[in-house]
Order: structure tokens, then C-alpha cells, then sequence
């Protein structure tokens, strides 16, 4: 992180103890532990964002046709999954 920034962070004393507390645990100063939780924050918020224009977008009539579609050709030799991936009943 070259391109860093100073933000003074008021926290509730509660709050505050359990970072330290959570941050000491885990080995890892206040100020990385801090980071890495706002990092998770927006990553969660921006995937709720992307999934929300994806479902914007979506074709359910294009979907509902695919899914009722007939049955297309039998699997081709060699296209048989290997039977490591087979799971068991």
C-alpha cells in the first residue's frame, strides 16, 4: 500500500476493545485489522451491487426456454467424467 491516507476513526468503547482485543488475537496491528474489515465491507457491498445489475438484466422467459428445452445428444466416448468426481450415493 504505497498510496496511503490518515482518517482519524472515533470508535465506541466497546467497539474499540474488541478490535484490540480481535486484532491482538489474530497478530495483527489495529490498523491492519481495521483495514482489512472495511475492505470485506465494500467487497460484500459491491458484489450485493454487481449481482443486483445482473439480475436487472436477465432474460427469465430466455432462461424458462432453456431449462424445458429437450434433451440434447448423449455424451460422446471420452466425454464421461472421471470417477474421482463421481460422487456416491
Amino acid at each position: 500500500m504505497s498510496d496511503l491516507s490518515t482518517y482519524p476513526l472515533r470508535l465506541p468503547r466497546s467497539i474499540r476493545a474488541g478490535v484490540e482485543r480481535v486484532s491482538k488475537r489474530e497478530g495483527v496491528s489495529i490498523n491492519q485489522f481495521v483495514s482489512i474489515a472495511v475492505a470485506e465491507k465494500l467487497a460484500m457491498l459491491e458484489a450485493e451491487t454487481y449481482f443486483a445489475e445482473r439480475k436487472a438484466r436477465a432474460d427469465l422467459s430466455a432462461f424458462d426456454r432453456l431449462m424445458s428445452r429437450e434433451a440434447g445428444e448423449a455424451p460422446r466416448e471420452g466425454d464421461a467424467r472421471a470417477p474421482e468426481d463421481v460422487k456416491q450415493p
